[in-house]
């Protein structure tokens, strides 16, 4: 199961970023995204947002 960004929650800090061990996140229109077919869930992004924006489909 991926994760998602909720972009109404997304301040595009990108911290989650830089964590992503398959990068996995990207920017687009001015919030994260993550791409769902490389995501392998292991959580490390959802435990770095500042803003809990991240989830598990």
């Amino acid at each position: 199961m991926a994760y998602k960004i909720d972009s109404t929650a997304c301040v595009n800090c990108g911290t989650c970023e830089p964590d992503c061990p398959v990068q996995a996140i990207s920017e687009n229109d001015g919030h994260r995204e993550i791409e769902s077919a490389k995501c392998v869930s292991c959580g490390t992004c959802a435990s770095e947002c500042p803003t809990s924006a991240i989830s598990e489909e």
